[in-house]
């Protein structure tokens, strides 16, 4: 039996095609994963080169294995019942002849350019695939709002697979996996709309965020002034300043804001799909001590949530795709004039046609601007022809606004997708700290104001402290 196997798989082409292929793979297959074992991450490329590309070739070469020898047999067969002799009919290379060297070197030469060629062409592919333009651009429709989003972003320059799926090969793997399924889903118009998050399979930020920002890159307060205007004739102008304590500090005493990433503290929590509802938080201190802090129990037939580690993204769930709220794109615009805050009721006018809701862009790019003019044309005539340019330039400045961060599309309006890093347009910090999250002991997590952030001025005019921060 073993002999009749060696012979069929030894006196045909394809049979050691395959062979050649199969060894060939799984030895590079063996030697490059040992390589990684050992620390050596490389590029996710190596993974591309290691997971995919190998194994395809892999598979092929034991495909061709029985499918050489299923031939050669029945070859074989035939053969012996018309009572020929099966001879082998593989070319003889005879060196010695020069026309037989010249068409080895031939071959050769040629092999080799095509490998070069496939090979460069290979990981070209892969390097469009990851980039920005690619994962924004191609399915345009469903990508176009986080897209733009992170253009306005200030990672707007950092590639998407950067944070995405970051170094080595398991994650590279893993994101081209569920990226088969969401090509899928796209190419049978049966995606969601909008988009859900947050996404659960995001690969933990301590190997993504952390390759640039760590906890002890954070240290000491951060001054934040928002200019605020009123939606009245005049447009009143007032500030608001706040002090976050950002803080840091990693491996000493740490406090504010980021002691909840410090390393010499681990913070598990249960939550719903949502992760707005949060059941029970657990804390580990350094010393190995841990308190748990329940709070409302999970809704009755609701499966048990798993625990999750607390990563930055649990407040910083849009740290490159953010989508602001009318009101704080309309105060921003109004302080770079590019919305002329002398214009009355620009700021109510604003809301009104940015919140109206408009079937698709195109319909906005019409309705805003012609909203905007016939309302000073109406109220405010003479105004309507000295400011016309101004007046032009504030729609064209709301059309902006609009069509980066409402999609009518995919569903995405104003306030679709939250920003947790604070507590104004969601619950944000108070999903925790709302006093109900208590220990056995009786304890809080507590909601004092000054844990995170000093208020140094709220809606103020001509306040006294600006004065003296921004002479």
């Amino acid at each position: 039996m073993a002999k009749n196997f060696l012979v069929a798989l030894t006196r045909n082409t394809i049979s050691l095609v395959g062979t050649a292929l199969a060894v060939a793979s799984a030895t590079l297959i063996i030697t490059l994963t040992v390589i990684q074992q050992m620390g050596f991450q490389g590029s996710a490329y190596l993974g591309l080169i290691t997971f995919v590309a190998l194994p395809m070739l892999l598979l092929t070469g034991l495909i061709l294995i029985p499918v050489g020898i299923s031939r050669e047999r029945r070859r074989m067969a035939a053969a012996a019942a018309e009572g020929e002799e099966s001879v082998a009919l593989f070319p003889v290379l005879d060196l010695n002849n020069e026309r037989v060297r010249k068409n080895l070197i031939m071959f050769l030469i040629f092999t080799t350019f095509s490998v070069v060629v496939l090979g460069s062409a290979t990981y070209k592919g892969v390097h469009v695939m990851d980039s920005v333009a690619f994962c924004g651009t191609v399915c345009h429709t469903v990508m176009q709002p986080e897209y733009t989003a992170h253009q306005r972003s200030p990672h707007a320059r950092v590639p998407c697979a950067d944070c995405h799926i970051g170094p080595g090969a398991d994650w590279f793997v893993k994101s081209k996996i569920s990226g088969s399924w969401q090509l899928i889903a796209v190419a049978l118009n049966i995606y969601p709309t909008p988009i859900p998050t947050p996404i659960h399979n995001l690969r933990p930020a301590r190997e993504t965020c952390e390759q640039c920002h760590w906890p002890t890159n954070f240290v000491g307060d951060l001054l934040k002034v928002h200019t605020n205007f009123a939606e009245d004739e005049t447009n009143s102008q007032s500030q608001t300043s706040v002090l976050l304590r950002v803080g840091g500090l990693a491996g000493r005493k740490s406090s504010g804001i980021h002691w909840h990433v410090n390393p010499d503290v681990r913070i598990r929590y249960k939550s719903d799909e949502s992760r707005e509802n949060i059941y029970d938080i657990e804390l580990t201190r350094q010393d190995g001590t841990v308190t748990l802090f329940k709070g409302d129990p999970a809704p009755e037939g609701e499966e048990s949530p798993d625990w999750k580690v607390m990563d930055c993204v649990d407040c910083h769930n849009r740290p490159s795709h953010r989508y602001r709220l009318p009101s704080d794109e309309v105060d921003m615009a109004m302080v770079s004039m590019d919305i002329d805050h002398s214009l009355p009721f620009v700021k109510r006018e604003s809301m009104r046609l940015l919140q109206a809701g408009y079937e698709s862009h195109d319909q906005a790019r019409v309705d805003i601007p012609t909203g905007l003019e016939a309302f000073y044309t109406t109220e405010y005539p003479e105004l309507a022809g000295t400011q016309a340019d101004a007046i032009a330039r504030a729609g064209d400045e709301l059309v902006e606004i609009y069509t980066s961060n409402v999609f009518p599309a995919m569903k995405v309006d104003w306030g679709t997708y939250p920003d947790h890093s604070g507590h104004q347009e969601s619950p944000g910090c108070f999903r925790c700290h709302d006093r109900k999250h208590k220990s056995e002991e009786g304890a809080k997590i507590p909601r004092k104001c000054d844990t995170c952030h000093t208020l140094l001025a709220d809606e103020e005019v001509d306040s006294e402290i600006l004065k003296i921060l921004n002479p």
